[in-house]
């Protein structure tokens, strides 16, 4: 393995040409330039992108530790997945992300029962401490593969129907919706990278460790009241968030707080 895949100090001149091919290489992975064919060779990658074969063969290295890429002795190197790519556009289940045609978004349904809420869902969802609350815990497969970890927290006068709904093949979104007649009316979003404990990485099939992005969500209905709150953890090799971002003036919009995050 070369110095700077391995952490030495001793390769730091290649540090910024290696950051700089990486982020190419990566954006090109991720928008489906290669495809399923592999990808070019060192030394066409090297002399395409005016670094020497060195610095490419960092780049390669730090892809496959990152899940995207894949060598075959002997056949090359090829890209292992695309990312799949949720929008923050406007509000939406993940299932409404995707089609579903095919029935890409299966749930593992680990919990599903009431329980007294802790301080952090209390506050959040405007109760008492101890109210009871049902709490949701399923594992988000996509395409059959795990992609997240949910734990979601509704109040329990509204949430308590969904016990007897089909949790495995539908959103919840969905259900308070479609089902129930709740309608949604807008959410507040933080996000942040956290690194799998040892429980979570046996649920999502991952190593300890392993990076993972770390949603807090709380949705609000059309009326304004909190109906569920939502603690995700996406697989980072397998998830990306985007969205447009618009200058306009205005006070920022309101956030989770972040001085007791609920992360049972």
């Amino acid at each position: 393995m070369t110095g700077i895949v391995a952490g030495s100090r001793g390769s730091g001149s290649r540090v910024a040409p290696v950051r700089r091919i990486r982020d190419v290489l990566r954006t090109r992975i991720l928008t489906g330039v290669y495809g399923t064919r592999p990808l070019p060779s060192e030394t066409e990658l090297a002399a395409e992108l005016g670094a020497s074969r060195n610095v490419v063969r960092d780049v390669l290295a730090l892809l496959r530790i990152e899940g995207l890429v894949d060598r075959i002795p002997g056949v090359g190197t090829f890209v292992v997945s695309g990312k799949a790519v949720q929008g923050l556009d406007r509000l939406r289940g993940l299932a409404e992300s995707f089609d579903t045609g095919c029935d890409r978004v299966v749930n593992q349904v680990l919990l599903a029962d009431t329980v007294p809420a802790t301080p952090t869902v209390a506050e959040r969802l405007e109760l008492d401490p101890g109210t009871e609350v049902i709490a949701l815990e399923r594992v988000r497969l996509l395409d059959g593969q795990p992609l997240s970890l949910d734990a979601s927290y509704l109040p329990a006068d509204i949430g308590r129907p969904l016990l007897e709904m089909d949790l495995a093949r539908h959103d919840i979104f969905e259900l308070l919706e479609g089902e129930l007649g709740y309608p949604l009316g807008a959410a507040a979003l933080s996000i942040e990278a956290i690194a799998a404990d040892r429980t979570v990485a046996d649920l999502l099939r991952v190593a300890d460790g392993f990076p993972l992005l770390f949603l807090e969500r709380l949705t609000y209905t059309n009326a304004g009241r909190p109906i569920d709150l939502e603690f995700v953890r996406f697989r980072g090799d397998r998830m990306s968030l985007a969205c447009w971002l618009h200058r306009t003036p205005g006070p920022p919009p309101k956030h989770p707080s972040t001085d007791s995050t609920e992360r049972g």
